[in-house]
């Protein structure tokens, strides 16, 4: 069990999210960095979807209430437990009285607490995570507050501490974060100076930013067709342009309509480094086809599973040495 002490606003309990109720008008919420919270759960040997902390921004401050082990992955943010500093993505014991503080993030946006067996809470709808918006599921329906305490689904296992690599949401030597998209139902719609210039210019992540959506700053992107158009299904990765010509990417908490003309869709693979983006930080936009789409799919299937396996069997050795 660990005892929140303080954390900043909109920290959640979130899985993979919510699936197959479209239709009833209800998004699919889950976590906005699903390669973070993946990580965070194997590094614990639990599956993938077990329920996880997000914690949006810093500094954060947690007591350890029972003897347990837990795990941490996503940005860097100095974390130490009673002072002794912790790897990024990182796992092993806590006995109970001490202390976890996070310090300022560096390089992200969230940091992906782990349980063993995932944070208990009750399983609605098929999920564990948090709608916000509609007020249930995770911890309550709402953000975490000082004085919860969050349990474990399952009994602490002995292990040793564990750690490993993830990807920052930058290619190597970039200062811009980049995204991949594929065009979307009203692309076309828009001026050719605009399509051009969102997708080659970069643009800036605003304050005005949240689970639901990403509004941007940069060159306005004015469309050449005229007229309202109806609601239409949108999803996470939708790229909708309102009236004011600067675009907002649809995120995990996104709705399930809207009137906004889309110019572009960034792929699944990409949207955990969306999540990983801070206000003040740039993205670009880079345009790719189906084909390369599906490429990109693949290359992450078999980069969660190599991470899984070797997760598994680190975790595996250092157990028999120990």
């Amino acid at each position: 069990m660990i005892d929140v002490v303080s954390l900043p606003p909109l920290a959640t309990v979130q899985d993979l999210g919510r699936v197959g109720h479209w239709r009833q008008g209800l998004g699919r919420a889950g976590a906005m960095d699903p390669l973070a919270h993946r990580a965070a759960n194997w590094l614990l040997g639990n599956h993938e979807n077990a329920a996880t902390l997000e914690i949006p921004l810093t500094p954060a401050r947690f007591v350890i209430a029972q003897d347990t082990v837990f795990s941490m992955a996503g940005a860097a943010c100095g974390a130490r437990l009673d002072g002794v500093a912790l790897p990024r993505c990182w796992a092993g014991p806590a006995k109970a009285g001490q202390e976890l503080t996070l310090g300022v993030m560096d390089g992200g946006a969230r940091v992906y607490l782990g349980l063993p067996g995932g944070i208990d809470v009750p399983m609605v709808l098929g999920s564990r995570s948090t709608q916000l918006r509609e007020g249930f599921g995770g911890f309550e329906g709402r953000v975490l507050m000082p004085g919860d305490r969050l349990r474990a689904a399952a009994p602490s296992p002995i292990m040793p501490e564990i750690s490993c690599a993830l990807p920052g949401p930058r290619p190597e030597g970039s200062d811009d974060i980049v995204l991949r998209v594929l065009p979307s139902s009203e692309t076309n719609e828009f001026s050719a100076q605009s399509r051009d210039a969102f997708f080659s210019d970069a643009y800036k992540v605003t304050p005005a930013s949240n689970r639901q959506g990403y509004r941007l700053d940069g060159p306005v992107l004015e469309r050449d067709a005229t007229g309202e158009l109806r609601s239409h299904g949108i999803a996470p990765g939708i790229v909708q342009v309102p009236g004011g010509g600067q675009p907002i990417i649809q995120l995990a908490d996104s709705a399930t309509m809207g009137g906004y003309p889309k110019i572009a869709c960034v792929i699944e693979p990409d949207l955990w480094r969306v999540g990983q983006a801070r206000p003040g930080d740039t993205l670009r936009f880079e345009l790719i086809d189906t084909a390369t789409a599906r490429a990109a799919e693949r290359e992450e299937a078999v980069t969660l599973n190599a991470l899984r396996s070797s997760l598994a069997h680190l975790g595996h050795l250092q157990k028999v040495w120990s």
